[in-house]
């Protein structure tokens, strides 16, 4: 009984956690529920990136009502921090408050804390166990350890295309291939990451905003643009100062400096010089310069060359494949550029597959 309570708890805790979602950028996601005698005393979770930790917020919202935290159990989907950061550790709090026993979903890989945390509970006679809902807690974060562990970037590849692979008819038209339900769907997945990033000829050809408009996660992502030569045009509405968020432009050191010295003066817009591969933006070096912009998770919205680029680099981690019951042909706009692949064994295989149907469209989703 003890068993399936503990999955209960847990369970709630990753509820809580998924509140976060959109808002903790390089912060994991985070839920804690305390509770005593069976019954559930405090809840919190990690709400914004710098904020409070979900334990501390638990245990405030338990001391709040006035409850009693001595020989409580505390539930929370991730090892709680043993390091001053950008707020004191939460197994310090934790031990103040003369909890008793603390259940926790996954280890956190933050060098930082990494097993440190759980020393320090039991070191203080706490009684600590790890593992409960241990898959689920981490399909819940695989952003943040991907971000921790690979040092970049979580990747999510997103594309709507029509059942023969295409994205738009040979004169470039594109809007709209997908229903409107897959489009709004798409708007509730670009304010889960904390960018959204496309190649310039994206840009030129569709003037897209790249900011969200529906669903449940309202904070628009980093708007990230790909774009060696800087021909993008200052007046692009990506670029707008009224938009939510900053723009980020990666571009290299043969860029049209003209165009440079225009761009870098404009408000809420990042020029950001990259490395150089094969005359164009190396896209791992962006990769590990976006971290100074705390972004940990990236919608990739890409044509077919950058998809493919990033695919080629190996920096894509999930795909979302929109597929419309509609036919273009050959001479349409691929999805997927070239890949230069010549043998079956050497295709990238999606596993971890799932089938959703989303109006007329069919919604795949998977992992590399």
């Amino acid at each position: 009984m003890k068993n399936l309570d503990d999955r209960y708890f847990m369970s709630r805790a990753i509820e809580l956690a998924k509140n976060g979602i959109g808002a903790t950028k390089t912060n994991p996601l985070v839920g804690c529920v305390i509770v005593r005698n069976e019954k559930i005393i405090g809840e919190g979770y990690h709400k914004v990136f710098g904020s409070c930790h979900a334990e501390v917020n638990a245990i405030n919202d338990a001391k709040a009502k006035g409850e009693n935290l001595d020989g409580a159990t505390l539930y929370v989907n991730l090892e709680p921090c043993s390091h001053y950061g950008k707020t004191p550790p939460c197994a310090d709090r934790i031990i103040e408050e003369r909890i008793t026993r603390v259940v926790i979903g996954n280890c956190d890989p933050f060098e930082k804390v990494s097993g440190r945390g759980i020393e320090r509970l039991k070191n203080a006679g706490i009684e600590v166990e790890v593992g409960v809902l241990k898959e689920e807690c981490e399909k819940l974060n695989e952003r943040y350890f991907t971000y921790i562990k690979n040092n970049r970037p979580f990747v999510v590849l997103k594309s709507g295309m029509t059942i023969d692979g295409k994205i738009a008819t040979k004169t470039y038209e594109s809007q709209w291939i997908t229903s409107e339900e897959s489009r709004k769907f798409s708007h509730e997945l670009r304010g889960m990451c904390d960018g959204i990033m496309v190649g310039i000829n994206t840009v030129l050809k569709d003037d897209p905003t790249l900011n969200v408009r529906a669903g449940r996660y309202p904070h628009s992502p980093a708007r990230i643009i790909v774009d060696s030569k800087l021909r993008i045009f200052p007046s692009a509405k990506v670029l707008s100062k009224d938009l939510e968020n900053i723009a980020i432009i990666a571009t290299t050191e043969n860029c049209d400096k003209e165009k440079f010295e225009i761009l870098s003066k404009m408000e809420n817009v990042n020029v950001v010089i990259v490395k150089e591969k094969d005359k164009m933006v190396d896209l791992r070096d962006l990769m590990e310069k976006l971290k100074t912009f705390n972004i940990s998770s990236i919608l990739l919205e890409g044509g077919g060359s950058l998809n493919a680029s990033m695919l080629r680099e190996k920096l894509v981690d999930k795909f979302y494949f929109f597929i419309a019951p509609k036919i273009i042909g050959s001479d349409g706009v691929s999805a997927i550029g070239s890949m230069g692949i010549e043998k079956l064994d050497e295709a990238i295989d999606i596993k971890d597959v799932e089938v959703i149907k989303i109006a007329t469209d069919i919604f795949i989703k998977g992992r590399v």
